[in-house]
């Protein structure tokens, strides 16, 4: 099948986070089929291909969100139209996983790069934090670098944002709201918005490649009932921080700014960075003819320590989770050709030194 066929059979399926068994299951028919032996473990799916002492992961997600309201297209029942095709999944990371089984067909049939090993890993749960990469990585053995498959239009993300979340709680004093005036009534929602004021002006360092960081109030809550002064008010701040900023040291600085109790909530998405000297960032560049890039969006590259990676693949960013989600033939046909050029070049990055 070609590229374009492969995406359309995987769109067609349906792979929520959490319900990817079936899609699991096709990609590791096919790729027995090419000659690998593959591996699983829950809807996990990985196998190899060539040997040596380097070691480079490949991986993309095999899951979606659901699908939102909007759809004027059925989100599995995928069509070509006009060279896209629409469908749950089509940019967001199908056609990301499908460049890269097309590479691994490639390599599969053509030979790999001398003196070294590419593990293609094609993962559950990562729009969800789940059962996935990061579960996996103690079975994938060492490794030497990594591309995460995600639609950056073939540029390569050498920088990626963290996800800092934190849950706080302004304290109060209860009474009722006609005697506020001149009881020693503390209106929680009144501390928590004089806080959420301090936020907004809050300044962090700004990353040469994903600018700065703003702390956004997400959630708030508070209040028993319309006519009691609120001894407790809750909200949570999303912070998507850079590789310049430490989650422990941040929420302790915002801790300190604000009157409202502070609790890390998740810090388990750390930003990321690889140094543009590295071979994988190299190749990358190389093999796209695109500079490097930041990341606004988290993926599973969080979970990777670390390791030298790159975060690149076909589509739009801007399409993922939307209605009516395409993704080009062209797109799709370069970001194939693209992997290939890339798995190849690594290995001579690292050859040269």
């Amino acid at each position: 099948m070609k590229a374009a066929e492969l995406l359309q059979a995987l769109v067609a399926i349906p792979s929520v986070s959490g319900d990817e068994r079936l899609i699991a299951d096709t990609v590791s028919g096919w790729a027995e089929g090419w000659g690998a032996r593959v591996q699983r473990r829950g809807h996990n799916v990985w196998f190899s291909v060539g040997s040596g002492p380097r070691r480079l992961l490949v991986n993309s997600h095999l899951d979606t969100v659901k699908p939102c309201a909007g759809w004027t297209y059925a989100p599995h029942a995928p069509e070509w139209r006009e060279d896209r095709l629409y469908g749950l999944g089509s940019n967001d990371a199908k056609g990301c996983v499908t460049g890269m089984l097309v590479a691994a067909r490639t390599l599969l049939k053509e030979g790999p790069p001398a003196g070294g090993e590419i593990v293609f890993a094609f993962t559950a749960e990562e729009e969800t934090g789940g059962q996935g990469l990061g579960t996996l990585l103690p079975e994938l053995g060492p490794l030497d670098a990594a591309v995460v498959g995600e639609p950056t239009s073939l540029k390569p993300c050498t920088a990626q944002r963290g996800m800092l979340l934190l849950r706080c709680t302004a304290h109060g004093r209860s009474s009722h709201v006609a005697h506020a005036h001149n009881a020693q009534a503390v209106n929680a929602i009144h501390v928590a918005a004089g806080d959420i004021s301090t936020l907004a002006e809050l300044r962090f360092p700004s990353h040469p490649l994903l600018g700065e960081a703003r702390a956004q109030v997400t959630q708030i809550s508070g209040g028993l009932a319309r006519n009691q002064v609120p001894d407790a008010c809750e909200f949570f701040v999303d912070l998507r921080t850079t590789p310049s900023m430490d989650h422990a040291q941040v929420a302790t600085q915002i801790g300190g700014a604000l009157n409202s109790e502070v609790k890390v909530h998740s810090a388990r998405y750390l930003p990321k960075a690889t140094a543009s000297q590295q071979p994988i960032v190299r190749a990358a560049i190389a093999a796209s003819g695109n500079e490097p890039v930041g990341s606004s969006t988290t993926s599973d590259w969080a979970f990777l320590g670390e390791l030298p990676t790159v975060k690149v693949g076909p589509g739009d960013t801007l399409r993922s989770h939307l209605a009516d989600e395409f993704i080009t033939l062209a797109e799709l046909d370069a970001g194939s050709a693209f992997y290939t050029r890339l798995l190849r070049g690594y290995f001579e990055e690292v050859a040269r030194g």
